[in-house]
């Protein structure tokens, strides 16, 4: 059962990372725009202020790209496979219930899924390069 608690905490806290990953966006926009070059600064940035392009490339200027240890599957699941099955729950009205519904509609099994949960749960909140790197999964599909 805390298995399961702890899949649970981990899709609850998905928007919450990637809100805090969007206002970290918003107040380095922000800096970068009273700085004296900031039409510079800001040229790099795809479409407009705010928006999850800009987002996503400001993390992975200021976490870099995860490892390719860090990217290793878990039981089987990759970061797009987990990204896929989290982003999945949507059409349910994000009911966590469904998790296992939309892994196995990926062909994860239950064991490898919970597995995978816990683990990407785990790396995503100790690496930013990896919640980085979910964020923009996430956020493309």
């Amino acid at each position: 059962m805390n298995m399961f608690k702890s899949m649970i905490d981990t899709i609850n806290a998905a928007p919450a990372l990637i809100e805090s990953a969007n206002t970290l966006a918003a107040q380095a926009q922000t800096q970068a725009a009273m700085a004296p070059t900031a039409s510079a600064a800001g040229a790099g940035f795809p479409g407009t202020v705010g928006s999850q392009a800009a987002v996503n490339l400001a993390n992975q200027k200021a976490h870099g790209a995860p490892s390719a240890e860090a990217l290793a599957p878990i039981a089987g699941v990759t970061l797009e496979q987990y990204a896929q099955v989290s982003k999945g729950i949507a059409a349910f009205g994000y009911d966590t219930t469904k998790l296992v519904d939309v892994a196995a509609g990926l062909g994860i099994a239950a064991g490898d899924w919970a597995a995978a949960q816990e683990g990407w749960g785990a790396r995503i909140q100790a690496d930013r390069a990896v919640g980085s790197r979910f964020n923009e999964l996430y956020t493309a599909l």
